[in-house]
């Protein structure tokens, strides 16, 4: 069970993106798709967290929020629902476990009536007299109660121990799921966000391609500009058109991974109710981030209750070698028949003493020696990738927030140049070369805005899920606008 949830860990991820990797390999050469900061993204790994359990179609357009997306995956996201069935199944483990120290009462009242073939046996006289071939019939009646109580057996002890400590693990891994989920929507919410805005950013870059066609099929027809200035803002005004055709399918594309995630039933049409909002970060120091990681990331007190859960089944395998104490008793009432049954009861305690048990018990203690260093290790390895995590997050929000700043900086000088460019043709001192070069500029930053903000975002979800506050903190960081 904990394999799996390590094998869920390191996939996270890669499998919630698998379905949007169509959207960024299908992005043109003009209009890269933004990386995911610090992300490998293989393209073949699946995980439950990319799928869902789908609701009821809702009719109608659902206005969709990031938080409403959120409480959808919550409930939806199969990944969490999977979690919280290995939590059933942890308890049944430990109800299992405990079993063995709780008394076992039973109850089994016969009647039976048998007659026995003495020749069958061997038995045809005694002490030289002739015994009959068969005795019988005789009557049989037992009706008691069987009580068997492990009095001492610290191998079964340190068994529920163990079972109880991967319960708890199991129920942080549980909260943990919650985290994943959480980092999950975002990505493919705050991507969807991105792609819509491609497509505003798209719409816009096609009316200005179209009023320079215009202007330059007015002018070639008056004259006073050759025919290659129209040819050249003619294929300017395709290309724009060709790339805003490619955002409305990647966003489309995008809205179905969204519905994946979070459990919409198919078919259901929603819209995005959010934009991406740029909204300065608190600062917070390195030092203050990890603390609060190792504080509350549910992972890592998974990970602590696992080493727990490993040396309690250490403990146990060495008890293979120590003797148990048991206590049996019986009572109840027997004889040939009901009617005429009597009082009978046994009472018996017992003392295991194992002697020679072929290695059995070796091998056990070989097993959890394994296992109780490679939870120790995996601990050691997870406290490395929070303190990884925390500063590649940070990293990254610095970084982000700077680009949106110069992406900024260059819409607005992109803007005037082209404005500038535009004027110069119209008045006849430029070609169309200069304006098509500014055109595409202006395209480039709005791209780069884009790009910059989404990872400028997610870069937070990033950072509060390192310090296991995702749930929390994308309330506080980002707000409906």
């Amino acid at each position: 069970m904990r394999l799996i949830d390590e094998c869920r860990r390191v996939f996270l991820l890669a499998g919630v993106l698998v379905c949007a990797a169509a959207t960024s390999f299908a992005q043109t050469e003009n209009t890269p798709g933004p990386g995911t900061p610090g992300q490998a993204v293989p393209a073949t790994v699946t995980s439950p967290y990319a799928g869902s359990v789908p609701t009821t179609l809702v009719p109608g357009v659902l206005k969709l929020s990031l938080e409403d997306a959120i409480t959808r995956g919550l409930k939806q996201n199969l990944g969490l629902l999977l979690s919280k069935a290995d939590i059933r199944s942890a308890r049944g483990q430990r109800w299992k476990e405990l079993s063995d120290l709780l008394p076992h009462v039973t109850g089994a009242p016969y009647v039976a009536t048998s007659e026995i073939n003495l020749a069958e046996l061997g038995i045809t006289s005694i002490s030289g007299a002739t015994v009959p071939p068969s005795v019988g019939p005789f009557s049989y009646f037992d009706a008691r109660l069987a009580v068997t109580q492990s009095l001492f057996d610290w191998k079964s002890i340190n068994s529920t121990h163990a079972a109880s400590q991967t319960l708890k693990s199991v129920q942080y891994s549980f909260k943990d799921a919650r985290e994943l989920v959480v980092l999950a929507v975002g990505y493919v919410y705050l991507q969807a966000i991105a792609d819509e805005a491609r497509i505003e950013t798209g719409e816009a870059q096609v009316k200005t391609a179209q009023a320079l066609f215009d202007q330059s099929t007015d002018q070639v027809n008056a004259g006073t500009s050759p025919d290659i200035d129209a040819l050249r803002t003619k294929v300017e005004l395709q290309t724009r058109q060709q790339q805003l055709i490619q955002a409305r399918n990647n966003f489309a594309i995008q809205k179905l991974t969204v519905a994946r995630v979070i459990g919409l039933a198919p078919g259901q049409e929603f819209e995005l109710a959010d934009k991406s909002p740029y909204r300065p970060f608190e600062g917070i120091t390195i030092d203050e981030a990890l603390k609060r990681a190792y504080a509350s990331r549910s992972d890592y007190q998974a990970a602590m209750l696992d080493v727990r859960a490993a040396e309690f089944s250490r403990k146990s395998a060495i008890a293979g070698y120590l003797p148990t104490i048991s206590f049996n008793a019986d009572y109840g009432t027997g004889g040939a028949h009901p009617s005429n049954a009597t009082q009978v009861f046994d009472v018996r305690g017992t003392l295991s003493i194992p002697i020679f048990q072929g290695g059995s018990v070796q091998g056990d203690v070989l097993q959890a020696d394994a296992r109780l260093e490679q939870s120790r290790e995996r601990l050691d390895n997870l406290r490395a990738q929070i303190d990884s995590d925390v500063r590649t997050a940070l990293f990254n929000l610095q970084s982000s927030a700077d680009q949106v700043n110069v992406a900024r900086s260059n819409i607005d000088l992109a803007e005037q140049t082209l404005t500038q460019s535009s004027d110069r043709f119209s008045a006849g001192v430029t070609d169309t070369v200069e304006v098509v070069q500014s055109q595409e500029a202006v395209a480039s930053a709005h791209e780069q805005y884009i790009s910059s903000l989404y990872s400028y975002n997610y870069a937070k979800i990033s950072l509060v899920r390192a310090m296991g506050i995702a749930e929390q903190g994308v309330k506080d960081y980002f707000r409906g606008k």
